[in-house]
């Protein structure tokens, strides 16, 4: 069931995605495999060099740049054609995109586990009726309760969950020279390459495909525009090379809620911390309950900027530095192109421009007190407050308190950081009535309760 490639002297090839041979593929754990109809090949065409007989004679130091240009076309041609198989299965169910890879690949694919809601990938696979395989980053840094979940998922469908593990002597070297908790002070990058994305790419290595529990709500600013299939960006396959490796992203299009009615339905283990308030589960120093108003991903680092909550295992949702300004954020969010709609809007709420700002954070003497959030409309924590902030104006309407907004990205940012303490989106000050220093709200709540008591506490 691996994916078979079929060459030839001449001027084209093609492979497909092969029917599912269910006599011949091992059975993984001890789910029983059901009869069912062979999954229809998916014929994807590439194109390769002419034969080697029609071209002059060649010196042999042009053989491997030759074999490169060959894999290139054939890499690029066969991204396109999973972007046809993409766009095709864009309105299908996760169960029939779950089938069509398992189809595929048979045993040169495994779903990755990370111990949170992604539990539902293992049930969608279970229910296509064919085997599967599931692995999982164990980085020595987990919650007790997803070892837990990892046991009861293990017992549950009768599987043997494939660990992968760190390399003793990186983890060794990484904690004797900075410590336990390095990431705290220089960003949680360095830690994930050792815990998480090499241990990843060694799993990776002995596969052809690979299943993801990506959603595109999950993150706005690096996921919204994942595909269901794709060649992965960033890791290789079995094979090596360019496009060696397919990545299925069978829950791309499903909502967080769909997710969760999906398992409390089927009555599957789920980790236990998600009734705490953890939604988006990782290592445990990195990991902390979202508060009302929040965004799932920003109960992950914290301490960092919200541009760009990944690890690294989906690297290739990030955006280049080229098309960006060096920090992660695309150029249209970073000049302020009408690309994104603005939020924040309401009768209620005063656009502030940049002279605004200014005048308002040089008074000493204000007629009425000021609220003012620093945003960035790109921004998913932004837009997960929107809706609480907009209900606060409307609260304080008449009550001698405005409410205003001033877009902080872009040109604006570094002003921002420097005069008004922007830390990360979204920051919000108090201008009092009777004094020009200005105040920063000091928590992450920022349900419309919270922000009124510390409107009510300062005015």
């Amino acid at each position: 069931m691996a994916l078979a490639f079929t060459s030839s002297i001449s001027t084209s090839s093609s492979f497909k995605f092969p029917p599912s041979d269910r006599n011949n593929t091992p059975q993984i754990g001890s789910i029983t495999v059901s009869e069912r109809p062979n999954g229809a090949a998916v014929n994807i065409r590439q194109s390769f060099a002419k034969p080697v007989n029609a071209q002059p004679p060649r010196k042999d130091s042009l053989l491997p740049l030759a074999a490169a240009a060959t894999a290139m076309v054939a890499s690029e041609t066969k991204e396109q054609d999973l972007q046809r198989i993409a766009t095709d299965l864009d309105n299908a169910s996760p169960l029939e995109i779950m089938d069509r890879a398992l189809a595929s690949f048979g045993h040169d694919i495994a779903i990755a586990f990370s111990g949170a809601e992604d539990v539902a990938l293992i049930e969608y696979a279970k229910l296509t009726g064919r085997p599967f395989r599931v692995f999982s980053l164990d980085t020595g840094r987990l919650n007790p309760e997803t070892y837990q979940l990892f046991d009861a998922v293990e017992k549950h469908y009768g599987i043997r969950i494939e660990y992968m593990f760190p390399d003793a002597v990186e983890v060794q070297a990484l904690v004797r020279n900075k410590g336990l908790f390095s990431f705290y002070e220089d960003g949680h990058q360095e830690c994930c390459r050792v815990r998480k994305v090499r241990p990843l790419r060694r799993a990776l290595k002995g596969l052809r495909a690979w299943i993801t529990g990506q959603r595109k709500d999950q993150s706005p600013g690096t996921r919204s525009e994942i595909p269901v299939v794709q060649v992965d960006p960033v890791f290789e396959g079995m094979d090596g090379g360019i496009g060696s490796l397919v990545k299925w992203n069978p829950v791309a299009n499903v909502k967080g809620n769909d997710i969760w009615n999906f398992l409390r339905t089927m009555d599957v283990p789920v980790n236990s911390l998600h009734s705490q308030g953890y939604v988006s589960i990782g290592c445990e120093p990195c990991t902390r309950p979202v508060l009302p108003g929040q965004h799932e991903r920003e109960g992950r680092w914290w301490w960092e900027d919200a541009k760009a909550k990944e690890c690294g295992l989906h690297k290739g949702n990030l955006k280049q530095q080229d098309e960006g300004n060096g920090n992660g954020v695309s150029q249209s969010h970073a000049n302020g192109a009408a690309t994104v709609p603005d939020i924040f809007n309401s009768q209620n709420v005063v656009s502030l421009s940049r002279t605004g700002i200014e005048n308002l954070a040089k008074l000493e003497d204000r007629k009425e007190p000021w609220l003012v959030v620093l945003y960035a409309p790109w921004c998913p924590y932004c837009q997960a407050m929107e809706e609480s902030y907009v209900e606060l104006a409307q609260r304080l309407e008449g009550s001698g308190m405005k409410v205003g907004k001033f877009r902080a990205d872009g040109e604006q940012k570094e002003f921002a950081r420097r005069e008004l303490e922007l830390g990360s989106f979204p920051t919000v000050m108090f201008f009092p009535k009777h004094s020009s220093r200005p105040i920063k709200y000091p928590s992450e709540k920022r349900d419309v309760d919270s922000l009124m008591a510390f409107v009510n506490a300062l005015r």
